[in-house]
């Protein structure tokens, strides 16, 4: 077996890929990490060794799967819930809406914590970001909602701009989408840990979509959280609430966000008009967006 870190260095392609990643990393985790702060329904831990102690990055108790026994059930519950949207069912329980948030947010989170303890913050980012965005595409994968990774070649005078765009979905069999043309059927999906430095970049992929294929381009965002460590024992959330909602009322609107972990914020007016739950996405938006029967 190769070594920790290198396996989550490793890019994964199914849920079970990860589901095992991440039982792996939570026996290393539960072995390593000995000091524990709690702040704002937040828990902050620490491994202290030899003199040298690693934080963790901020984990939502009330979200987080601890339990490995637990881990496996909501394993199993999610992969249920994914056959029935892949059969195109349309009705869901709350227990297994909220298990599609909280079993993913386990997976992304243990994987970011292992990180915290065996790499360095730099290194890890870039890792951390592109098994966010293999696990959000191994969900829809699981789920069978057609998608791909997109990148569009925008010509300008004799140079090309690539718009990368993390994934396309598509309510086809294959994806329409090209390097040159979008399809406006399909949902262009950007998908980040963190909206922080990141959701002026949406909005703006977005009028540059519209303005070169020259029809509106349903666009949506996904983020992990939007909650950092402040220090050794406390938070602060990033999400710049007041420049999202200027964007959306003054730029251009998007399809919608989603989060596994919602800020508090979101669960108010007027940003629960379009910051929502992963959750909502697969189990009932994602119908609508994709047109399908």
């Amino acid at each position: 077996m190769i070594p920790l870190l290198e396996d989550l260095q490793t890019p994964k392609e199914t849920i079970k890929d990860f589901f095992d990643l991440a039982q792996r990393t939570m026996k290393h985790l539960d072995n390593v990490v000995n000091v524990s702060t709690e702040k704002k329904n937040y828990i902050i831990q620490a491994s202290d060794s030899a003199g040298q102690k690693k934080y963790t990055r901020p984990i939502n108790k009330i979200l987080y799967i601890k339990d490995q026994n637990a881990l496996n059930d909501a394993y199993v519950l999610f992969l249920k819930t994914a056959k029935k949207i892949s059969n195109r069912c349309r009705n869901f329980s709350l227990i297994e809406q909220n298990n599609i948030n909280s079993f993913l947010y386990t997976i992304q989170q243990t994987i970011g914590a292992g990180f915290d303890v065996l790499a360095d913050q730099n290194s890890a980012r870039k890792h951390v970001g592109n098994r966010f965005e293999e696990l959000i595409r191994s969900a829809f994968n699981e789920c069978e909602i057609t998608n791909n990774h997109i990148n569009l070649c925008i010509p300008y005078d004799n140079n090309q701009y690539k718009c990368e765009n993390d994934l396309v979905i598509s309510g086809q069999k294959s994806v329409l989408s090209s390097n040159n043309s979008l399809n406006d059927k399909e949902i262009v999906v950007s998908v980040k840990t963190s909206s922080k430095d990141r959701m002026g970049k949406i909005f703006i992929d977005k009028i540059l979509l519209k303005n070169f294929v020259k029809h509106s381009q349903k666009v949506i965002g996904i983020f992990n959280n939007d909650v950092q460590r402040k220090g050794s024992n406390d938070i602060s959330f990033t999400l710049v609430s007041g420049l999202f909602m200027v964007y959306t009322k003054f730029l251009i609107e998007l399809e919608g966000v989603y989060y596994l972990d919602l800020p508090p914020i979101a669960l108010t007016s007027p940003y629960n008009q379009h910051i929502k739950h992963f959750s909502q996405l697969i189990t009932k938006d994602i119908f609508d967006l994709l047109e399908l029967p």
